[in-house]
């Protein structure tokens, strides 16, 4: 196989799983009690963005579903989408 099939093949195969990944936007809204909320934001002064420890300490929740919380809340691209849901509830 020369370097060009090579590269090629290399290249097809990264995009392949980059098609996989399941977009952001697509995310629910995740809703957290008041208590897990302060939670969160004082393990997050404390530790900085290291999931797993904060998703230890708030009961019944994973490190992804955290981070995706905090992402939610804080990214400009969810900002219209947060104002959507707190206008319904």
């Amino acid at each position: 196989m020369d370097e060009r099939a090579r590269k090629k093949a290399k290249k097809s195969s990264t995009s392949s799983t980059d098609s996989e990944e399941v977009s952001s936007i697509e995310w629910d809204v995740i809703t957290l009690t008041e208590q897990e909320e302060d939670l969160i934001y004082r393990m997050y002064r404390l530790v900085g963005d290291r999931w797993d420890l904060i998703a230890g300490r708030v009961l019944g929740r994973k490190a992804e579903e955290i981070e995706r919380f905090w992402i939610m809340r804080h990214e400009e691209a969810y900002a219209e989408k947060r104002n959507d849901f707190n206008s319904k509830t």
